[in-house]
């Protein structure tokens, strides 16, 4: 018995002996070329990605033995693209990384829930070598919003996309969220890193999408609008209510909000009569009838999940109006016209007063 136990004792020191000294020997460096080479960290990779791609690239001896330190210590590792040479050991690799010591930085923007388009292309061009006139016509493409809708992985982006009269066609498919990107990054690549990331907060709703009877473009659409017109969760489903009775009802929409997009302003700046009622397919303030029962033809601003959410989940309620308090954001919702009116008249003398 105590000679079993001697032998695994050796075979574990023998087996922490050897592990050691793979660890050893690949924490070392490949060779003594100090060939420059250029590496790339891509936004968002995994340490364990990265210590793959090294490997591949020739860089280091062994994956596992970084994976092994990157276990253990803790890494800061920033984006970027990095000069390397195999005489460095992955020690000072990981220090150049840390240090964010590249030849080409990332750059960390935030897309602000609710805004347009065009916000975001203001935002990009102020960051980027490109205009904001080049990302919003890149965008726009033809081929390339064909290539999206031919792209399986993308399941949200449908042919809705390529319709003609559609202002900015990937409007409302920007997920609203902070992002890292490469400095040199193209505006395609831009472009496709968020819609990798819409599809990753879309793809727990596939199914509630699939299983509502409605288009992901009209639901996109209806989500832009509620973005808008309410603040709270509780707020947007009731609103999401209104609007969905409201279409079942060959009434029209009403929002203002579809106005402003329609012809290119934004709440708070004058809407003149003529803007009102301005024929375009965003605007469902018009009352002549043609935009009863409809929606706009895409989305008026990129949502944010709470307000996709009310798209798909709007209360049970038989609210048919509602109006907000310019003042608080406060929403008031009433099942008829003469409750909404007075409310209205209501909330006018209010702000009348302040």
């Amino acid at each position: 018995m105590k000679k079993a136990v001697i032998i695994i004792l050796i075979i574990i020191m023998l087996s922490i002996l050897g592990l050691g000294g793979f660890y050893a020997w690949g924490m070392g460096s490949v060779s003594k070329d100090d060939t420059v080479i250029t590496f790339i960290i891509e936004p968002g990779t995994t340490k364990t990605t990265i210590a793959k791609n090294l490997q591949k690239a020739g860089l280091i001896r062994s994956e596992y033995a970084l994976d092994m330190y990157l276990f253990f210590a803790k890494t800061n590792i920033q984006a970027g693209e990095y000069e390397l040479s195999k005489n460095m050991t992955p020690i000072t690799m990981l220090k150049k990384f840390q240090d964010g010591d590249v030849k080409i930085h990332s750059v960390t923007l935030t897309l602000v829930e609710g805004k347009r388009l065009t916000d975001y292309a203001s935002l990009f061009a102020e960051n980027f070598d490109f205009t904001k006139e080049e990302f919003l016509e890149t965008l726009g493409k033809s081929e390339f919003l064909q290539s999206l809708v031919d792209n399986e992985e993308y399941w949200f982006l449908t042919e809705d996309i390529l319709n003609k009269d559609i202002y900015y066609p990937l409007e409302g498919y920007f997920f609203p969220d902070t992002y890292e990107f490469l400095e040199n990054a193209s505006i395609e690549e831009i472009a496709l890193k968020i819609l990798d990331h819409t599809k990753l907060k879309l793809d727990p709703l596939r199914d509630e999408f699939t299983n509502s009877g409605k288009k992901v473009h009209d639901i996109l659409t209806m989500a832009s609008i509620v973005e808008k017109e309410a603040n709270t969760k509780e707020d947007r489903e009731k609103a999401s209510q209104v609007f969905y009775k409201r279409l079942e009802m060959n009434m029209s929409l009403g929002s203002d909000v579809t106005a402003y997009y329609g012809v290119g302003k934004v709440m708070g700046e004058e809407l003149t009569d003529r803007e009102l009622n301005h024929h375009n397919p965003y605007n469902t303030r018009l009352t002549d009838g043609t935009m009863n029962g409809k929606l706009p033809i895409g989305p008026i601003s990129n949502p944010s999940i709470t307000s996709i959410e009310a798209a798909l989940r709007p209360t049970d309620t038989n609210y048919l109006f509602f109006v907000a308090n310019v003042c608080t954001g406060e929403v008031f919702f009433q099942e008829n016209s003469t409750d909404f009116y007075n409310k209205v008249y209501e909330l006018q003398s209010i702000c009348d007063k302040n």
